[in-house]
């Protein structure tokens, strides 16, 4: 294989995420008045296509320059675009005015649910992002699964950062020590119980992910049922309790392919906020690649590939890729030797 896995789509952050500065109110509210603000609610945010599309009220920033439009064949690789200045080069955010009558409205204000510090840029500008359900009929609304590779690596820090944590707040409204409703505190990075004082941190899920190789080279995928047919993508599974993450690499593929494995090499991770996961990316070798056989529950089919095999069968459209803001893709791009252009799928 060759190096690790470098610039993975939603891994790419270039703020400072400035923890210290969470635990002042007077130094958030400082920082809030001079920031660039966008909403998020159910992962979703609010992203220009390069007209003049805003949000409902009118009140959003709208970025510098026209979006790239949001087409399936251009969401394959992470923007190159480093720059701390916002919403330039392609990046289609749209921003909350700190000062707007939109924030300082009352009825605004009550839909807030909770309020993140995200970080500073580069050139010390603050990022928050507001956690508020959007008026009906809000345009323009979209995932970072169909955007995520197409914001800047300034933005796409600040949105994987503010989708997470919108959705570990929406589903821990209560104390998990004596169930009475808690509080966000410190910039939206922890909930506290004012019954009993209880602090609550936000959740990540750790799933490790796996391209499995024999030693002809080959590679083995597998296909899930509640994917689109002639999907096929890597084996991935999440790390149980106590449970080393290379024991976890061991046991996920043979449970679902029936192999075992060495030689098994780390990769890269990337922040997965679908909810709430991290990828851990990995290669290993099996020796047994005749034993190889689908789980028939997870997966109801697996092929081993050559290079010139999965060629062919992604110009012929026997094989859908996964999607390229996902680190399966990748992970096969990186064995292949070269990006791999053809029609991707999500679930």
């Amino acid at each position: 294989m060759a190096s690790e896995l470098q610039n993975l789509a939603l891994a790419r952050s270039l703020l400072d995420r400035a923890a210290h500065l969470r635990t002042s109110d007077q130094t958030l509210d400082e920082l809030f008045a001079k920031a660039k603000i966008f909403q998020v609610n159910q992962g979703k945010f609010i992203w220009s296509d390069g007209g003049s599309q805003s949000n409902q009220s009118g009140q959003g920033s709208q970025p510098n320059h026209p979006s790239q439009p949001n087409q399936e064949s251009q969401l394959t690789q992470p923007s190159q675009n480093k720059s701390g200045s916002s919403g330039s080069s392609g990046s289609g955010l749209i921003y909350l005015e700190p000062d707007s009558a939109q924030i300082k409205s009352a009825e605004f204000a009550a839909s807030v649910a909770e309020r993140f510090f995200l970080g500073l840029a580069p050139n010390g500008q603050p990022f928050f992002a507001i956690n508020a359900p959007f008026p009906e009929g809000t345009k323009n609304l979209v995932s970072l699964r169909e955007v995520g590779t197409l914001l800047n690596d300034l933005e796409v820090g600040a949105v994987v950062h503010a989708v997470a944590l919108a959705n570990w707040h929406d589903v821990h409204p209560r104390c998990a020590m004596c169930g009475e409703p808690t509080i966000s505190i410190l910039g939206g990075s922890t909930r506290k119980c004012p019954t009993c004082e209880a602090e609550h941190y936000p959740r990540t899920d750790s799933a490790v992910i796996v391209l499995v190789r024999d030693r002809d080279d080959r590679i083995l995928l597998g296909r899930q049922k509640i994917w689109p047919a002639k999907r096929f993508s890597t084996f991935a599974g999440f790390l149980e309790p106590g449970e080393s993450l290379e024991a976890c690499v061991v046991r996920e593929v043979a449970e679902e392919a029936g192999v075992s494995l060495s030689e098994i090499k780390y990769l890269g991770s990337q922040p997965w906020p679908f909810p709430a996961s991290i990828m851990l990316s990995f290669t290993a070798v099996t020796d047994n690649p005749e034993d190889a056989e689908a789980d028939g529950e997870e997966i109801e089919a697996i092929r081993w590939y050559t290079r010139e095999q999965i060629a062919a069968d992604i110009a012929s459209g026997e094989l859908l890729l996964p999607p390229g803001i996902s680190i399966a893709r990748r992970m096969i791009e990186l064995w292949y030797g070269q990006p791999l252009e053809g029609v991707e799928a999500w679930r």
